[in-house]
């Protein structure tokens, strides 16, 4: 059974600019891939944007490299973000397209890029208010009808996007994918706020785990990690609620005998949404610090759970 983590793979390819990415970036992608499949991750997350298109190169020279490897993972990858000098020209604002041609473009280089035929999901990175609803949705379905992709994914929506892109849609919509954690973690505040004054200070979308549970559509959490701010990265001297986090998400790590990160992740998947985090480190040790979570979430008991929640947001719940 492959394990409900996912690895993202924005990182792998180096610097964003038009660097050629060198014989130790490669290295230490295959590194981390390798390091991510021998802990039983088996689907890998792509945009066209991550490193200018590299990490997309990269990961099609692995695959090269081990033809194989095809066969054992399920690749998704997104579109629709242009930033200057990357899938925008230089000159340009940073902007959302979701058009016909820029959709049918943007899969079409991942694919050039990745050297496969089709992916298992293409994501819409960010919703653009100018895209017409109607024309994302036979977009989509012409590709799905071409055999380049099986399902769609969206990323960074509302539940009210999510729906009416799930209405207009021929093609499934499989995923979503939002930015959770420990530290952004407003998919909780959310529901335990529900009739209080509080509640107005959280601008997460209102009820889209709720929906996409009952409508069959995974949740994906990226970062998850927090950028390893409660498991070794600097913090701030003035975010004590951050120290604090830190010290509870040890404490808990030290009683269950595993990583921080294994706990940080834990917490994510405990909660009954079925969430799957994305991990976006190239560390070979940190990516089997992760894997340990799996383990770790059902045996997570509701004190653990919630300790982790009081020190995060600073006050018990209400």
């Amino acid at each position: 059974m492959s394990s409900p983590l996912i690895y993202g793979c924005m990182t792998i390819g180096g610097s964003w600019d038009d660097t050629p990415p060198d014989a130790g970036t490669v290295d230490r992608a295959r590194t981390a891939v390798r390091t991510a499949l021998d802990a039983g991750i088996t689907d890998f997350d792509h945009a066209d944007i991550y490193a200018n298109g590299k990490s997309e190169a990269v990961f099609g020279e692995l695959l090269a490299e081990d033809p194989r490897l095809a066969g054992r993972i399920r690749l998704q990858t997104k579109c629709g973000v242009r930033l200057p000098g990357n899938t925008a020209a230089s000159g340009a604002p940073v902007h959302y397209r979701l058009d016909r041609d820029t959709i049918r473009a943007g899969l079409e280089g991942s694919l050039r890029r990745l050297r496969v035929d089709s992916v298992e999901r293409l994501m819409l990175h960010r919703p653009d208010p100018l895209a017409d609803p109607h024309e994302v949705a036979d977009a989509l379905d012409e590709l799905r009808k071409e055999g380049l992709i099986r399902s769609v994914g969206l990323s960074n929506m509302s539940t009210l996007q999510v729906a009416h892109y799930q209405q207009l849609l021929a093609t499934p919509v499989t995923a979503l994918q939002l930015e959770l954690s420990l530290r952004h973690r407003g998919f909780v505040e959310q529901q335990i706020l529900a009739n209080h004054p509080e509640g107005a200070q959280h601008s997460f979308p209102e009820g889209v785990l709720e929906y996409c549970t009952a409508n069959g559509i995974e949740v994906q959490a990226w970062g998850a990690l927090a950028r390893g701010l409660y498991t070794g990265a600097p913090i701030p001297p003035e975010d004590q609620h951050a120290a604090a986090t830190a010290e509870t998400v040890q404490r808990v790590a030290d009683a269950h005998g595993v990583s921080g990160e294994a706990v940080v992740l834990a917490w994510l998947m405990r909660h009954p949404g079925g969430i799957r985090p994305v991990l976006g480190t190239t560390d070979p040790r940190r990516i089997a610090a992760c894997a340990e979570s799996v383990a770790l979430a059902p045996r997570l008991g509701h004190e653990d759970w919630y300790a982790l929640l009081t020190a995060a947001r600073g006050a018990p719940v209400p």
